[in-house]
């Protein structure tokens, strides 16, 4: 009788290092380690550190990983890794990890799309996922609002995306221009708790009347915050940082929630999903909640704990690349740092 897959999911594409183990849909325990406070002094990632962070903490975070699920690395039948998009330095440490995985036990190794990650995050805790659903991706790199079928199967297709900062890299500005250190979402998040969200009306971006309905811009809203801030200072009076910090994140919550549930309702479905770092935010969960209870429709978002970068949401997507039969990526797979997403395995590059 042969064994259910167990899959190894190995994810590096910024600053998390992360290992998962997934069998048939079961999250079995997963390891993370994170190098967010080495760039804090930085303001944002930076490249080189997050390489060297993610070499030092590969192997103690798979052993991690490996005793919160109970098995030996012996166990593994398959290996699942971020070959792109993301940090170059970074997505390479984590594709030779797995490759290296791969090749010493002698498994297939399959190339992952790390938003597509994203996505099956969820149906680690809330199992598979409809046959048609809208997926809104909020993170520090990506905002994007996708239209998904069978996430292994069918092409995925991008409704829209952000034309400039994603909602993530706002936060990280908004809470530098603030005061509030790096990572902004947390720290912005925590501000805004006592904070006044109508204290100041922030710009809702693209939400005019012929503006594109699924896109998303948040420069302007970042530059807003940044002349209101300079305004304050030159009159002498003191910044108040709580309601910037909750009308902000205000701000940003409205034009996600109205073009996502746009999305749902132009294309006749019931379902949104809200992935990715911003997704843990709790205005977000709140306000998305809220609205698609008015509507009747059904909302997923991951637990916090699976919506950062994480190795959990790799090895999903390989289990259920495995599980559809899918053609493994093999060893000749290379890293694609701007892969744009067509479907969750990404090609060998030719």
């Amino acid at each position: 009788m042969s064994r259910a897959p167990l899959v190894l999911g190995v994810e590096s594409s910024c600053d998390e290092t992360g290992f998962g183990l997934v069998s048939e849909g079961v999250l079995l325990g997963q390891g993370l380690a994170s190098s967010a406070a080495q760039h804090a002094e930085f303001g944002g990632v930076v490249p080189e550190i997050a390489a060297r962070a993610h070499l030092a903490a590969a192997v103690p975070t798979l052993r991690i990983a490996l005793a919160d699920a109970g098995v030996e690395l012996a166990d593994v039948t398959h290996v699942a890794a971020t070959s792109g998009p993301g940090l170059a330095t970074a997505v390479h440490v984590g594709l030779a990890a797995a490759k290296s995985l791969a090749w010493a036990l002698d498994v297939p190794l399959y190339g992952v799309h790390h938003l597509a990650g994203h996505a099956a995050a969820d149906t680690l805790e809330h199992g598979p996922l409809p046959a048609q659903s809208i997926i809104l991706i909020v993170s520090g790199g990506h905002t994007s609002i996708l239209h998904v079928g069978d996430l292994v199967r069918d092409p995925i297709e991008h409704l829209g995306d952000t034309l400039d900062d994603a909602a993530g890299e706002a936060f990280d500005k908004v809470s530098r221009l603030l005061g509030l250190g790096y990572p902004g979402g947390p720290a912005i998040s925590r501000a805004a708790t006592g904070g006044d969200p109508a204290a100041f009306a922030f710009p809702r971006a693209m939400l005019r009347p012929g503006d594109a309905p699924y896109t998303f811009s948040f420069s302007g809203l970042k530059t807003a915050v940044a002349r209101t801030v300079e305004k304050i200072e030159r009159a002498g009076e003191q910044v108040p940082v709580a309601d910037i910090a909750a009308s902000f994140e205000q701000a940003v919550v409205d034009v996600l929630v109205t073009k996502a549930l746009r999305a749902v309702e132009d294309r006749g479905l019931s379902t949104l999903v809200i992935v990715g770092g911003v997704a843990a935010n709790a205005r977000l969960r709140a306000v998305a909640a809220e609205r698609c209870a008015a509507r009747g429709i059904e909302l997923r978002v991951p637990p916090p704990r699976l919506c950062t970068d994480n190795g959990a949401m790799i090895a999903a997507v390989g289990d259920l690349l495995v599980r559809s039969g899918a053609e493994p990526s093999g060893l000749g797979i290379a890293a694609d740092p701007s892969a744009v997403l067509h479907g969750a395995q990404l090609p060998l590059l030719r």
